[in-house]
């Protein structure tokens, strides 16, 4: 069930149901819909309709459009970095899916997170903001509601920022600039992509930490968000992680992609608060970068 207490600005008494769902709590039009045919909307426990109503400060509004889930709650371990009411961010580890699959229905973040709501009387779906590849670790943005999904998401107002941490052979030169390529499919296959001037745009930020004659330790920011994209870059360059068999990197010193995402910044799109979560490097990645 979700619960809103209404505060409108001091020029106004009050303001349509809609209008207000929308500009002042980035409800997209899909959510509007489900909550006005929902038959559940209340302002003050009355229930009314929702496209006919107002609102005015002070009113507490109540709806309930959770959908029924076809992910099964599994207790599994959950490292929960940050928690409110409307979000949750979680260090994922390496090896773990985030959403379920057909063919892994479960062991996933997903299985994981509705365990920990339906164990502290928490009626939520699994809205995650963006995911990780099985074998990158690190921090992932869960919204609690669906509003607070698409506000954080590319459709809605406000963004959120990735920085990752990841080693590769050799150095890159520069050692900090922008990676700007388009990335594309690469046909024919479905999984791998590559930089292509038909791909769509994306720009990886990037900075040296430490380096050898063998290897380095980066820091990467992304601008956008495609499938791989990381991955993708480096190899382009020439330095593809270490452990990514798929894009040429080599698996002597780990079994894995060595790409860690440690931190998460935004405005909590809700209060406006600035949010800043961090996770620790993972001990595989961490026993290599001792050693440079």
């Amino acid at each position: 069930m979700t619960t809103i207490q209404v505060t409108l600005a001091e020029a106004l008494t009050t303001m349509p149901v809609k209008a207000f769902l929308k500009q002042e709590q980035g409800i997209s039009n899909t959510s509007w819909k489900r909550i006005k045919h929902s038959g559940t909307f209340r302002i003050n426990q009355i229930l009314v309709n929702a496209a006919q109503s107002t609102v005015k400060t002070g009113d507490v509004i109540t709806y309930d459009i959770l959908r029924p889930s076809n992910i099964e709650p599994e207790d599994l371990p959950l490292d929960i970095r940050y928690e409110d009411e409307w979000l949750l961010i979680i260090n994922k580890p390496a090896g773990q899916l985030v959403h379920p699959t057909t063919q892994e229905p479960r062991g996933t973040l997903g299985n994981a997170v509705l365990h920990w709501y339906q164990q502290h009387g928490e009626a939520h779906a699994f809205h995650p903001v963006h995911r990780l590849d099985r074998e990158t670790s690190g921090l992932v943005l869960i919204a609690k509601q669906p509003q607070v999904q698409y506000q954080l998401s590319p459709k809605g107002i406000k963004q959120f920022h990735r920085e990752y941490q990841a080693i590769i052979p050799g150095r890159l030169t520069p050692p900090a600039g922008l990676i700007d390529a388009p990335i594309a499919r690469a046909l024919p296959s479905i999984i791998l992509r590559e930089v292509s001037p038909e791909g769509k745009p994306a720009r990886t930020h990037y900075e040296t930490l430490q380096s050898n004659d063998r290897l380095s330790l980066i820091q990467l920011t992304l601008e956008t968000g495609r499938t791989h994209q990381i991955r993708v870059h480096l190899a382009h360059l020439g330095h593809p992680l270490l452990g990514d068999d798929l894009y040429g990197g080599s698996q002597a010193l780990i079994e894995r992609q060595a790409l860690h995402a440690f931190r998460l910044s935004f405005a909590h799109p809700m209060t406006g608060q600035p949010i800043s979560v961090t996770a620790p490097m993972p001990a595989d990645m961490e026993r290599i970068v001792s050693a440079l």
